[in-house]
């Protein structure tokens, strides 16, 4: 049996009541095809394979994509893909997006990376990630709460997100320093924004969490990348009806895209 890499950041799922509820959480349909990040030793895959029609596995460790490969050789269905997913392109499946559905036991230290290359275009139907639980907080997380943040507003923004399971770290080998969780994300179809919005509101965040305690229109005025003039803030002001004292916390992401056009709108006047 292969050792864990701590390069890798590998932490087998070995409780398999909880590999089962993974994939029982899975809502596949006839025709999908599923993409799992990071199959480790195989445990979910093996369950994956009797659910899936086509099963992509993708799989950075060298040994255990030889090994996985070897185990699947007769099942036509399965694909073990010897890759670094942050460079899978999902293109390449030649599939419509709402027939994508994605899962996986991904490693904490690359979290957010892999997360937001799911939230790129093409976006699955569903994503199914275990993630550190305090992650998983953060992107669940409502305007007000310690844990709301940029991470918060980038996910919810453009997908529903929900947290399945809490999962407890001795569920893995070797035993993480921190739970885990399980979430399932579902990116809005047809999107609610076009994509030079998701950029332009992307942009925002980012300024309005880097000082999250500063006032709004301090932020508005001085931030480095937005930077508006003392006449641009007021008609930021008068478009949302806020009163721009408030703090970006407070802002649910529906408000952070509305806020987004009204800037937008001040710079073209």
């Amino acid at each position: 049996m292969t050792r864990p890499k701590r390069s890798l950041g590998q932490n087998f799922l070995t409780d398999p009541n909880i590999q089962r509820k993974i994939v029982e959480s899975l809502e596949l349909r006839p025709g999908d095809t599923l993409v799992e990040i990071g199959p480790g030793r195989g445990a979910l895959t093996d369950r994956l394979a009797l659910r899936a029609e086509r099963l992509v596995a993708v799989e950075l460790d060298d040994q255990l994509a030889d090994m996985l490969a070897e185990r699947f050789a007769e099942e036509a269905h399965v694909e073990i893909v010897h890759r670094d997913f942050l460079t899978f392109d999902l293109h390449d499946l030649s599939v419509p997006a709402e027939r994508l559905v994605v899962v996986g036991n991904i490693p904490y230290n690359i979290t957010a990376p892999i997360l937001f290359k799911l939230l790129d275009h093409p976006r699955p139907r569903e994503i199914l990630l275990m993630v550190q639980r305090e992650v998983a907080d953060r992107i669940v997380s409502a305007p007000g709460t310690a844990a709301y943040g940029a991470l918060a507003v980038g996910v919810q923004t453009v997908a529903d997100a929900e947290v399945v399971m809490r999962v407890p770290r001795g569920a893995f080998r070797p035993v993480p320093k921190v739970d885990s969780a399980v979430v399932r994300i579902r990116p809005h179809a047809p999107p609610h924004l076009s994509p030079e919005e998701e950029d332009r509101i992307r942009s925002v965040t980012r300024a309005l969490f880097q000082w999250r305690r500063k006032q709004l229109q301090r932020t508005l005025r001085s931030h480095p990348d937005l930077g508006l003039s003392p006449d641009q803030v007021r008609y930021v002001g008068q478009e949302t009806g806020w009163d721009l004292t408030r703090r970006p916390e407070t802002l649910t992401p529906l408000d952070v895209a509305s806020l987004t056009r009204a800037i937008a709108r001040s710079r073209s006047r």
